[in-house]
């Protein structure tokens, strides 16, 4: 499609204009896109520069979003916080051998950790200690 037929104003990455950016950078910046509709221009990838001419259609290419209209993020509350832990604690949890691991478990699949779904031992180094919930102390 030709460039000038495009919805969308397009840039190339060097002649961004001042007050746009990506979502990315917007989250670099702890900013949330707020009050942003939709992009406002898109950011044509590096294989589009070689064709001024020509619309950019690749996955690779960025939404711009407006800066102005951008609003700070959020910081979540305590319990949010401890609703997240406690999602991420069951899904790294063996309901076997009741161990926290450092990654997410293929409970679907699996349905335990590799070790127990083996029949061996696993290694210290591979579970993390659980965090203690509240309301709930470790014991020293």
């Amino acid at each position: 499609m030709p460039r000038e037929d495009a919805a969308l104003p397009e840039f190339d990455r060097a002649d961004c204009p001042e007050g746009l950016v990506t979502r990315r950078r917007l989250r670099e910046m702890q900013l949330s896109p707020g009050d942003n509709d939709g992009p406002v221009a898109i950011l044509r990838c590096k294989l589009c520069a070689l064709r001024p001419q020509w619309s950019c259609r690749h996955p690779t290419r960025g939404f711009l979003l407006r800066v102005d209209l951008a609003k700070p993020k959020r910081t979540p509350s305590l319990a949010q916080e401890w609703a997240l832990d406690r999602a991420m604690a069951a899904r790294s949890t063996c309901p076997q051998c009741k161990r926290r691991y450092w990654y997410c478990l293929p409970l679907r699949t699996q349905g335990s950790c590799d070790p127990c779904a083996r029949g061996y031992e696993p290694s210290p180094d591979t579970y993390v200690t659980p965090a203690a919930t509240p309301g709930h102390r470790l014991a020293a």
